[in-house]
């Protein structure tokens, strides 16, 4: 049977496809496509060469194409042979788009010889001179399909480049590329606004070369995103000489090579200083009273939960002193509540020029107060802060037209003599104020000298 190369690829595409696409799958940026998108231009193209090798063509047509330059398709689309666009132009175009390298794009046309060439010989044992003339045209037009798929890539890719261009200058985020050493290959306009420098004061440099603080932190996230070949998010605090800003963002995404080697990262900044404000704002209301600006109790709990754990690894004591004022009912009854919230500001300014920076002094709400003292080693000088405690709020306050006078009590419990865990251990230092305070005002009462059959625990709400 003299069947005609043309012939045997329309009688069989379907072989010829399920060889090419066994192939096609081996291909990186293929991995994710399905049969349809695999297939989609290479039942076209094997189609349009079929019709090619039917028609015939001019010793001048023959001579173009054993060089590669056969008729491009606006030509053949004047003569009436073709579309404006060649399906080998489309499939060039997609591929570019789809994120296939151009060894990857040129695999696929390999393939597709292939898979032609080797069904066509396992098919005919020999070769007549037409058949081997097919053949020939065969390999010419795949030779072209694969010139004007590239052409058309390297089109759509330099118009990518222009696109992605206009975008880099265009966005008001800072975008920079960085080579593997971290120094700066590329800086868009919004770069070199936010560091206020010159393109040629950045290119070339690195973040230690222009003097960022942060640039050790950033560099070492910077060699991981090398590295591991995977993006990063992070932040950093700093004014730049713009003066725009000091809270931001970023994120590091590794620029892959065809070898799947990172060639270069790029980091996209964003100025998030409104955000985080008004996130540390919420999280300081959150946890410290409004009044007195001292923690909390929900911060103090979790102060103290902190501190007993360091207690408990560096076998050190610590020591939570309960305090409750003696006379604020009166002054707040007879005076008001702006008075009274005067008098509980100037309580807390007091009790925090009492203690150490290590410390920590709480508005638990109404008139009490906590403070934890840390590395308390001696009792004695956990005494001797109490005492100042007391020496320091007996004296007059003036808030108002005559000076005020109150008193504490205060009760004292040992991590991990008293209690063992942070409620225990506040509520051991609440039952030691209840015993100061029922002795009289300005005292002070270590939980070891309260007798508990005359000391119960206070309700709390």
């Amino acid at each position: 049977m003299n069947l005609r190369l043309a012939d045997f690829i329309r009688a069989q595409i379907e072989p010829i496809l399920q060889n090419w696409e066994e192939f096609a799958e081996t291909l990186l940026s293929a991995g994710d496509m399905n049969t349809p998108q695999l297939r989609d231009h290479a039942r076209e193209m094997l189609l349009a060469i079929a019709d090619d090798l039917e028609r015939d063509q001019s010793e001048s047509e023959q001579t173009a194409k054993s060089k590669g330059h056969g008729p491009h398709a606006d030509e053949a689309d004047e003569a009436g042979q073709g579309d404006s666009k060649s399906w080998a132009e489309v499939h060039g175009g997609d591929r570019q788009t789809s994120g296939f390298s151009v060894m990857e794009a040129v695999s696929e046309f390999r393939a597709l010889r292939a898979s032609v060439v080797s069904l066509w010989t396992q098919a005919h044992s020999t070769l007549t001179g037409q058949q081997l003339e097919d053949l020939t045209r065969f390999h010419e037009a795949i030779d072209q399909a694969v010139a004007e798929s590239l052409e058309r890539y390297a089109d759509a890719k330099e118009m990518d480049t222009r696109l992605f261009g206009a975008v880099l200058l265009a966005s008001p985020d800072p975008i920079h590329v960085l080579d593997l050493e971290g120094r700066f290959v590329y800086a868009n306009k919004a770069t070199c606004d936010l560091f206020g420098l010159a393109s040629s004061e950045i290119i070339g440099k690195s973040t230690f070369d222009l003097g960022f603080p942060y640039a050790s932190d950033f560099q070492r996230n910077l060699e991981k995103v090398i590295a591991e070949r995977s993006s990063y998010r992070g932040r950093f605090v700093h004014t730049f000489a713009s003066g725009q800003g000091d809270r931001f963002e970023y994120l590091l995404a590794p620029v892959l090579g065809e070898d799947e080697r990172t060639e270069a990262v790029v980091c996209i900044c964003r100025d998030v200083t409104t955000q985080a404000l008004a996130e540390e704002e919420a999280w300081h209301n959150a946890h410290h009273d409004l009044l007195t600006g001292l923690p909390n109790r929900r911060l103090f709990m979790d102060r103290l939960e902190q501190e007993i754990k360091h207690a408990n690894r560096s076998s050190l004591p610590l020591a939570v002193l309960f305090m409750d004022l003696d006379g604020f009912k009166d002054v707040n009854d007879s005076q008001g509540h702006e008075a009274g919230d005067r008098l509980l500001s100037d309580v807390a300014q007091r009790l925090a020029d009492c203690v150490r920076d290590d410390d920590t002094v709480a508005r638990l709400g109404g008139d009490e107060f906590c403070v934890i003292l840390v590395d308390a080693k001696q009792r004695s000088g956990v005494e001797l802060v109490a005492q100042t405690i007391i020496e320091a709020l007996a004296m007059p306050f003036d808030i108002g037209p005559k000076p005020v006078h109150v008193s504490v009590s205060v009760g004292i419990a040992f991590y991990p003599g008293d209690a063992a865990c942070p409620n225990a251990l506040l509520e051991a230092a609440d039952r030691a104020m209840y015993s100061a305070k029922k002795a009289g005002s300005s005292r002070m009462c270590f939980l070891d000298e309260v007798d508990p059959r005359h000391a119960p625990s206070r309700k709390r709400a």
